[in-house]
């Protein structure tokens, strides 16, 4: 099972309870894009740049065919992957993600950036406001998660700098900006998930990915954000096995 990150995460951004979930029943592997965290090189220009890294690593480390977990960003990868790959993955799962084109996603850099400044202003971490609802439950889950974050205080991996964070928003923007994919070419099981209020990638590019992809499943979470895999993570983690598992 390849994990696929999301805009500025390194390996530590990971939520330890999805991470551990899923690895109680499967061999998850987690890394960093190429110039991110501890991964040498210079960061990748664009969604499909990135979906070519990916492949060269998973083909690197011998695998003839793998699963896909891709949030945020990371969803538009697995996207790229199973178009370009196809006979590479087997299941796929994306989480807060949308097409190429979707609504809303050439606008991310500037729902980042604000929410970046808010959490200056306001001494929180950004994640606050990008995963998660500013109701009682999204704020408390959001801290939960925080927490989580945290949890491993040993070898922690290296911030993403400045530089890769730009390209990184650059590539997202080209992907708002790109014309549609034909997504029915997607011929392997999707689990497409979410929360109901996402603000970064907007839920309804979650209800389109269903649509459009023939042999999909979606799950939306109530009360929840970008983030709603993590906030609901023991309701994520039990579905993600079982659609894992067929």
């Amino acid at each position: 099972m390849i994990f696929l990150t999301h805009l500025a995460a390194v390996l530590d951004n990971w939520d330890p309870r999805v991470v551990e979930g899923i690895a109680s029943k499967r061999h998850v592997i987690v890394f960093d894009n190429r110039g991110i965290g501890a991964s040498s090189g210079s960061p990748a220009k664009s969604i499909e740049e990135m979906a070519g890294d990916a492949i060269t690593f998973i083909k690197g480390m011998g695998f003839g065919e793998v699963d896909l977990f891709g949030f945020s960003m990371g969803g538009m990868v697995a996207q790229e992957i199973a178009l370009i790959e196809a006979k590479l993955v087997r299941r796929i799962i994306l989480a807060g993600t949308g097409p190429a084109g979707g609504d809303g996603i050439n606008a991310v850099a500037g729902v980042a950036n604000w929410d970046m400044f808010r959490a200056l202003l306001t001494g929180l971490d950004p994640k606050q406001y990008l995963f998660f609802t500013r109701t009682p439950n999204g704020i408390a889950a959001g801290k939960a998660f925080l927490d989580r974050l945290k949890e491993r205080t040993a070898g922690r991996d290296k911030e993403i700098t400045v530089s890769a964070y730009l390209a990184q928003l650059r590539a997202l923007e080209a992907w708002g900006n790109k014309k549609p994919q034909d997504l029915s070419a997607i011929k392997q099981p999707v689990l497409v998930a979410n929360g109901d209020d996402d603000r970064m990638v907007p839920t309804a590019n979650s209800r389109d990915l269903a649509k459009r992809i023939p042999n999909s499943t979606l799950v939306i979470y109530p009360d929840a954000g970008h983030g709603g895999v993590f906030q609901f993570h023991a309701e994520f983690v039990a579905k993600a096995l079982e659609f894992l598992s067929q």
